[in-house]
């Protein structure tokens, strides 16, 4: 992957870690996310994917929880990736893409329970991190 230089001085992009027995559990193994969740709990893309099950089927509390998990467990891995808190947090970079959707269904779910402060803090904090990904994932 190329990087460039931010000639304005902010932070760099954060790319996290990909982790390629994950996708392979959920894509050629067709694994359950729950089963891939348990298995690698630092894989948001599961919990994501938890979470937007849940939503679909009507189940906001389950879903506001699975999305909290797995936006948590993102930002430990962002932190450890070197994020200090703020820059972005490309979307094109499949890594990242796990954490990206908790924090859509983490706001799109806290605005199901009337959570106003912490629905506009997460689409925010999305589209501060990703315009990409906020473009895609606040339909």
């Amino acid at each position: 992957m190329t990087t460039h230089k931010n000639l304005l001085g902010g932070p760099d992009p954060t790319y996290l870690p990909e982790n390629e027995e994950a996708y392979r559990l959920l894509g050629e193994e067709s694994r359950p996310p729950a089963e891939v969740a348990a298995k690698y709990p630092t894989f948001s893309l599961a919990w994501a994917m938890l979470a937007d099950d849940a939503f679909e089927a009507g189940r906001v509390i389950e879903s506001y929880a699975y999305a909290r998990t797995g936006y948590h467990r993102g930002l430990d891995s962002l932190r450890r990736a070197g994020w200090k808190g703020h820059g972005p947090i490309p979307w094109d970079h499949r890594a990242n893409r796990g954490f990206l959707r908790c924090l859509a269904a983490l706001a799109r779910a806290a605005g199901e329970i009337d959570e106003k402060d912490e629905t506009e803090r997460c689409w925010q904090f999305l589209k501060d991190s990703s315009t990409e990904a906020y473009a895609e994932l606040k339909r």
